[in-house]
């Protein structure tokens, strides 16, 4: 009986001993919370990534780059998977803020003309021919007034990361070369369902047709709309060519990427760990506007071979354009909602009232 009992405390005592071994590592800390660190003490972190458009998009393109600059940057302890298509959040932009700053959505790219749906004054960006040109706008978007402006997202506890550029916005029509206000005349003009748009292009005297960019092809085919505006490359993209004879390089309306991380997911990482982030995408915010500076190009040069009519808004052109512009910023001002940013943005960019 006493051998029986002792060699039971003798198997006790060597259990008790291997399980302590397994619970510490050499360091004293336990392998259970090796494995599940949190950021803060340097662990590998996963993030998904979401973007609105296809794979091939020039934003999926620029998040990709993002993630591999990210994961050299962080030697591997971040890693980023880029969703396109909006998959992960149903392709509905207003759930996908909302899930971003409940934790659903880690990352997400998404312009700032939609982000004026939460704070109006992501509007002013979007002002028809706010911008001079590209650089007066990536010059804004790294001004103290961008910052001002990015940081709004805090309260919907999302953290900006930084913005990219998106090309500016070109006409297209059936009819005639856009060269002045008076030639869009009666054409009846597709653009987004929003005031900005609608009250820009009422002013030249165009028709304007609110519609979901899905319908818009078949629309032109069957002539129920002459034209539409866009980047060149949703141009290409969705082959409008084949249904439009004419191409204005217009730049008539800027617009932006938001690069936003759930705020809980980016407090739990070192400070290292979120400063890598920040720098990377101000790192891509350049790659992406000469990628897409270079794709614009290619895109140009397709329409042109595909017989399509393309002229570019001399300097004079498109001053009377502008004219257009600022006789509706009564009601672009309300669309903002902060009177006192809309004058320091107009100050900025030298168009004061």
């Amino acid at each position: 009986m006493k051998k029986l009992l002792s060699v039971v405390l003798m198997v006790v005592l060597m259990l008790s001993v291997a399980a302590c071994s397994s619970s510490t590592s050499g360091d004293g800390k336990s392998e259970a919370g090796k494995s599940g660190e949190s950021g803060k003490t340097g662990k590998t972190v996963t993030f998904n990534l979401s973007t609105p458009d296809p794979d091939t998009a020039s934003v999926s393109v620029a998040a990709k780059e993002f993630a591999k600059v990210v994961e050299e940057k962080s030697n591997g302890s971040i890693k980023i998977e880029v969703h396109p298509n909006g998959t992960l959040y149903g392709g509905d932009p207003a759930a996908a803020v909302k899930q971003l700053g409940a934790g659903s959505l880690d990352m997400l790219v998404l312009s700032t003309s939609l982000y004026a749906n939460f704070e109006p004054k992501f509007s002013a960006i979007s002002i028809p021919y706010l911008f001079d040109d590209k650089s007066q706008f990536v010059s804004f978007l790294n001004s103290d007034l961008g910052a001002d402006l990015l940081s709004s997202v805090s309260k919907l506890d999302i953290h900006g990361l930084g913005y990219w550029t998106r090309d500016f916005r070109q006409i297209t029509n059936s009819k005639n070369p856009i060269t002045k206000p008076e030639d869009l005349k009666g054409i009846k003009l597709r653009v987004p369902n929003n005031p900005l748009w609608v009250e820009f292009f009422k002013g030249t005297g165009a028709v304007t047709t609110p519609m979901d960019f899905g319908e818009v092809y078949n629309a032109l085919q069957l002539k129920t709309i002459d034209g539409q505006e866009n980047p060149i490359g949703v141009v290409t993209a969705a082959k409008l060519y084949e249904v439009q004879k004419y191409v204005t390089i217009s730049n008539h309306m800027a617009d932006g990427w938001v690069v936003g991380i759930n705020q809980k997911k980016f407090d739990a990482l070192t400070d290292e760990q979120q400063q890598i982030l920040t720098d990377a995408s101000k790192e891509i915010q350049k790659w992406a506007l000469d990628y897409d500076t270079k794709e614009a190009d290619s895109a140009i040069k397709l329409l042109k071979d595909k017989g399509v009519k393309v002229n570019e808004l001399k300097k004079d052109q498109q001053q009377l354009f502008v004219e257009v512009s600022k006789k509706a910023y009564p009601t672009f001002k309300g669309l903002v909602k902060d009177d006192e940013f809309f004058g320091k943005i107009l100050e900025f960019v030298g168009k004061s009232e």
